[in-house]
């Protein structure tokens, strides 16, 4: 944004996912805080919170990238207990998921490797854990979660986000449904953000609702105690112009509007110049997870001024090169791939709720880092995490995994994000697709996606051999 007098960047209101604390860290930016936090699910302190936790926070942020906060606020997306709906496996490894959906109470929930889980993982989730969702409405109406932590079970104590079903709401019964489940009002439920009982009738309408969970009209539903705006209000305009947020793209770039949008917003794009790190409009579809900064018009559109990609398109797992973490510039190596820890980057280890930083992968840790691929103006490849996942470290030795776009190919190498592979015919297993076929797609201007399985022989010697190179499913990302 502008630089305005006194090197205040923006005023007004920023809502993303928490990406750590100290005060706390919101799209990037570190705002020092008075540790309280507005919110009505429990959570009233700074310390409270967790990383992936969606917050708005309003106040002021500058270009050396601190802040000041004066208004902290969280609401969860869901609260309630986990039906398990399906999963995606590891084509290598049936035991290890990629993605898990589930419901909670009716609604549909994605999960996967840059959602962030406390006292639970995205392997350890399973029916009847109840939990607490901070997340995004997607297009289709499903939601992708941010943040997954486990709660103590309390039916008494339950939100559901969703859309009202068409013509479902009965005035004469107080009674609507979201999704087919049944939900019950009373003379004692709060209508919130000037909502009213006659807007339940009105078409495409989504709501929160917070209850407990009883007997509707003789099947299970919700009792609300409170109805309102879903999770779009964080992203209203408040008392300043200047907004930041991040959320996936709900409809794609109109090229004759030159608009999109997301999370309730439209966004105006004034020119490609707002686009970061090569993102350009044909890359805003539906789904994908972005960051914008702008500022609120007169109409209540947000005109861009930066546009940059949050969504994980590389990944790589393996033991840390300890020798290689350089605390000043924040780096450090995994595999030969060198891992750029940002402002944006969560740190987690979902077998320790204790909070984490780059100071506490200094260890024997194997880490499983979810990222973008990046280049520098030199051309050196490196890995901008998203989110990193500790884990400690086994007996498996210097074994390693890598998922990303194809760098370079020849007769005896493959790279990918930066790292050269030996992968020699004979003795590494080209899994779907033959080296030929790779070659001559890369030669004819693509960079197929695809995943490696190598080690480093000897250990420390920088010498990395391939024992598996299999193409990806575009369609499944990273």
């Amino acid at each position: 944004m502008n630089v305005a007098d006194g090197g205040i960047r923006g005023t007004g209101a920023s809502v993303g996912p928490v990406s750590g604390f100290g005060s706390v860290f919101v799209n990037g930016i570190r705002f020092e805080t008075d540790g309280s936090v507005a919110s009505d699910d429990g959570i009233t302190r700074e310390d409270q919170l967790d990383e992936g936790m969606i917050l708005r926070v309003e106040g002021q942020w500058r270009a050396d990238g601190g802040g000041t906060a004066e208004l902290v606020e969280y609401d969860d997306t869901f609260r309630g207990e986990v039906v398990i709906v399906s999963e995606t496996l590891d084509p290598d490894d049936s035991s290890i998921r990629e993605s898990v959906t589930f419901t909670v109470y009716g609604q549909t929930i994605i999960a996967d490797k840059q959602s962030v889980f406390k006292g639970l993982s995205l392997q350890t989730i399973d029916s009847g854990r109840f939990v607490r969702v901070s997340g995004w409405r997607l297009p289709d109406g499903r939601y992708r979660a941010s943040y997954v932590g486990s709660l103590e079970v309390s039916l008494d104590d339950v939100e559901i986000e969703g859309r009202v079903d068409d013509n479902s709401l009965d005035a004469g019964l107080n009674r609507f449904s979201i999704n087919g489940l049944p939900v019950e009002y009373d003379n004692t439920t709060t209508f919130g953000d000037g909502l009213t009982e006659r807007d339940l009738n009105a078409l495409g309408l989504v709501v929160e609702v917070e209850g407990r969970i009883g007997f509707v009209g003789g099947a299970s539903g919700l009792i609300a105690s409170n109805i309102e705006q879903d999770e779009t209000r964080r992203y209203q305009r408040g008392d300043d112009d200047d907004i930041e947020f991040a959320g996936p793209v709900t409809t794609a770039f109109d090229d004759a509007d030159s608009t999109f949008t997301v999370n309730g917003l439209t966004v105006m794009v004034p020119d490609d110049e707002v686009f970061e790190d090569g993102l350009t409009s044909e890359d805003l579809q539906p789904g994908l997870l972005i960051q914008v900064e702008g500022r609120f018009l007169a109409g209540g559109s947000v005109e861009a001024e930066e546009i940059a990609i949050r969504e994980a398109n590389a990944e790589v797992e393996g033991p840390i090169d300890q020798a290689s973490i350089d605390f000043s510039n924040r780096t450090f190596l995994v595999g030969g791939v060198r891992v750029q820890v940002t402002p944006l980057t969560i740190i987690s280890d979902d077998d320790n709720d204790q909070r984490i930083g780059l100071a506490d992968l200094n260890g024997a840790f194997k880490v499983e880092v979810e990222g973008i691929e990046r280049s520098t103006d030199g051309g050196e490849v490196f890995l901008e995490a998203t989110k990193v996942e500790r884990e400690v470290e086994d007996d498996s030795g210097r074994e390693f995994e890598v998922t990303g776009r194809l760098g370079a190919i020849d007769d005896t190498t493959v790279t990918v994000l930066g790292v050269q592979i030996w992968a020699e015919d004979g003795e590494t297993e080209f899994d779907g697709i033959q080296r030929d076929q790779l070659m001559a797609d890369f030669e004819s201007g693509e960079r197929p996606l695809i995943e490696v399985d190598y080690v480093e022989q000897p250990a420390g010697s920088g010498n990395f051999v391939a024992g598996e190179v299999e193409q990806e499913d575009e369609s499944s990302g990273s």
